[in-house]
């Protein structure tokens, strides 16, 4: 064809399409590409690359080759246009020769397809769905975890142990071990986080795509933990494997297709090809008539009544001629063509010539078909998965969601899709989801995990493990995010108990202890109040009187022991934390009788007791552990007492809301309690050098206040006195 044809071709083509000259300038080009690319007809004669600038580089070198003999070229590349914006070119080249064979310019058909490669985008972010693990390395303790999904994946029992060097053997040997060795050591040295996609070979031997992400914890310029997810994307990963092997087919049917230019000379019925049209309709020029029944006898019978209507509404102007039939060439094998044409009117307003492409697009459709399986296929994954799926937005509304959301939450789907995320969270986890979802859409991170709580539709607490990753659009702005959303309750529950059967064992053991120390401390205070009182019996000394006065102490004395004992048995049966094993006991009657078992002791050394404890003053408590804090606490005001001056004790109780608070105050040695206050309460702990010091007494004294809900404060300074402030549970 001469390149005068083509110019009366190329002026009313369908498609962006122009004819360039060796040194690149518009010889003629279609109205199509002035629309397309908001030119004008001034651009003729003038270089393609100084009326549009922003071409990619790569366009300039195919047009050169195409000039310097190749047959044909095509590709696509991404540009930033001056705005920032992303676009995508789409082009298609063949050299234009003059007759004798030699080349004298190109045919080049170019066009925007950034749409087009949004939707591959978006549809390989759609992919992103699969099972979900953690994991984490102490580099401290030099340990690894891996969750329960992460052992799963791996194929390894729930009690396998791993390590890092176990980890990253798993991956399999060569590109993926050396890129997650490399990856690992990075992060370690540089704190620089991944997120891949590698292989691992699992304990059973069995090949997987897995998401590994790993994100550092740095102390003082040091990684000291790395915590990351671990995620199942074996089917996602092969339908994008497939979807990748179906796009390469697509190119390259793209690639190797020819465009054929058509003219349909309609008062005439004569119909004009170029040779590219006689090869996609697999005849020679010489079998072709060039009349409109000879194009329609190539058709599929069914398809013509299609094709015929277009043809109607493209010459009464209610829509442009886009169709897609299928053809029979002579061998019988079929074919599928695109066909896009202009229709040119005269004066009068009459159509009289159609000018048109055909596009072979027989793999474009074979390779359609498989897209829309895997798409199928896609779909089905997020529907059946057994992991909550959602498609949220910006804002929080749900867009999607699968049935095991829904049957986690208790929604219904329609109910569902009128919700945001926030809607449901409970109020203490929104804050630090919120706090994430930010990061995401500022671009500091694309995916975050959490466990979080959602109330269900019941009002019932629903824990889960949240997987969020966001879908960005081919120019970089947010669209929406994934949400993958695991039910652990159940593990939760399981947990708490577990947790309370600890404190209940805790407290059980803590019981017994105690008791043992009551035992010990009570009964030897006992013990030196009698020997003391045998003591004085012996004496030769003693008057008569002095000897039934010490055998009535004596007896009050025994009588306390027996009591004590008693008590003591009483606590065997005492529960910590059972309320309903408590009694109402008199806190001053118990004051004036554990100043009566230890009345000898008071006399011998002397110390005046003061009380002021109400009898109306009721506790809720159990007898023997007020007792025994009674008897410590006066016990020790005398024990260290300061001999330099007259010891005094003073016991007063008042009521404060809920509570009877008892004051035990003395004038002894006092405690320095800068230097033992947060010591004054241990086991064992003493803070003065006398020799009967056995350092449990304020020991049992806390823990036999705190078992019955109360609680004690201690004020004291060195040289002037102790005061200690109990707290019981008002009776």
């Amino acid at each position: 064809m001469s390149i005068t044809t083509h110019y009366s071709l190329l002026q009313n083509c369908p498609v962006p399409m122009a004819l360039l000259g060796q040194d690149f300038s518009f010889i003629d080009f279609s109205e199509e590409w002035l629309r397309q690319f908001n030119l004008s007809t001034a651009i003729k004669g003038k270089s393609i690359f100084d009326c549009m600038p922003e071409l990619p580089e790569e366009l300039r070198m195919d047009i050169t080759y195409c000039l310097e003999g190749l047959d044909q070229r095509t590709d696509v590349q991404r540009i930033l246009s001056k705005n920032g914006d992303a676009v995508w070119y789409e082009w298609k080249i063949s050299p234009s020769k003059t007759e004798d064979g030699d080349v004298n310019g190109v045919i080049l058909i170019l066009e925007d397809v950034t749409e087009k490669k949004f939707k591959e985008s978006f549809y390989l972010k759609s992919q992103e769905v699969a099972r979900i693990g953690a994991w984490e390395v102490d580099l401290i303790k030099n340990t690894v975890f891996w969750s329960k999904i992460t052992k799963e994946i791996h194929e390894v029992p729930q009690d396998y142990v791993p390590d890092i060097e176990k980890g990253i053997s798993f991956y399999k040997e060569g590109k993926s071990r050396e890129t997650i060795t490399r990856l690992v050591k990075d992060c370690i040295e540089n704190g620089k986080p991944w997120d891949t996609e590698l292989q691992i070979v699992t304990a059973n031997g069995k090949d997987v795509w897995v998401k590994a992400i790993g994100e550092p914890e740095i102390l003082n310029g040091k990684c000291i933990r790395i915590n990351g997810t671990f995620q199942d994307i074996d089917k996602r990963k092969k339908a994008e494997l497939q979807y990748t092997q179906a796009s390469d087919r697509l190119a390259l049917a793209t690639k190797t297709a020819g465009i054929g230019i058509w003219e349909f000379d309609i008062p005439n019925n004569e119909v004009l090809w170029d040779a590219n049209m006689y090869k996609l309709y697999g005849i020679e020029e010489s079998e072709f008539a060039g009349v409109i029944e000879a194009w329609e006898a190539c058709l599929f019978e069914e398809d013509l009544k299609e094709v015929n209507r277009a043809y109607k509404d493209a010459l009464n102007g209610i829509k442009e001629f886009e169709t897609i039939y299928r053809i029979k060439w002579p061998n019988g094998e079929v074919r599928w063509i695109k066909s896009e044409a202009t229709v040119i009117k005269n004066e009068e307003g009459i159509p009289v010539k159609m000018v048109g492409v055909n596009d072979d697009i027989t793999e474009l459709k074979n390779t359609q078909l498989e897209l829309v399986q895997s798409e199928e296929s896609l779909q089905g994954a997020f529907e059946n998965s057994s992991v909550g799926m959602a498609l949220v937005a910006t804002d929080g509304k749900f867009i999607q969601v699968n049935q095991s959301l829904c049957k986690s939450l208790g929604y219904t789907e329609e109910e569902l899709l009128k919700l945001t995320f926030q809607d449901i969270t409970h109020p203490d986890d929104l804050e630090i989801d919120l706090s994430m979802l930010y990061e995401v859409i500022d671009g500091k991170r694309s995916t975050y995990q959490i466990e979080k709580r959602y109330f269900g539709k019941n009002g019932q607490l629903v824990h889960v493990f949240l997987t969020v990753t966001s879908v960005r659009k081919i120019n970089g702005e947010l669209s929406h995010f994934i949400s993958q959303i695991v039910d652990i309750s159940s593990r939760i529950k399981a947990e708490n108990k577990l947790k309370g059967l600890l404190q209940v064992t805790t407290n059980q053991n803590n019981s017994l202890i105690n008791f043992a120390h009551i035992v010990s401390h009570n009964l030897r205070s006992h013990a030196a109040n009698l020997s003391m009182i045998t003591g004085f019996l012996v004496e030769d000394e003693l008057s008569e009187e002095e000897q039934v006065a010490t055998l009535g102490m004596l007896e009050r004395a025994s009588g306390g022991l027996n009591e004590t004992i008693t008590h003591l048995n009483e606590v065997v049966q005492v529960k910590l934390s059972s309320e309903k094993k408590l009694k109402v006991v008199s806190l001053g009657k118990t004051v004036n009788k554990v100043l009566k078992d230890v009345a000898a002791l008071i006399n011998e050394n002397q110390v005046q007791v003061s009380v002021n404890v109400s009898p109306d003053h009721m506790v809720n408590g159990v007898i023997a552990y007020i007792e025994s804090i009674i008897l410590n606490l006066v016990t020790n005001a005398i024990k260290y007492r300061d001999t330099a001056k007259m010891a005094t004790v003073f016991i007063t109780s008042v009521v404060e809301d809920e509570f009877v608070v008892m004051k035990v105050s003395d004038n002894g040695l006092g405690i320095d309690m800068d230097k033992y206050g947060e010591k004054l309460f241990g086991m064992y702990k003493t803070f003065h050098h006398n020799k009967d010091a056995r350092g449990i007494g304020l020991f049992i004294t806390k823990n036999q206040i705190e078992a019955m809900g109360g609680s004690i404060m201690v004020d004291s300074e060195v040289g002037k006195g102790t005061t200690f402030k109990v707290k019981f549970a008002k009776g």
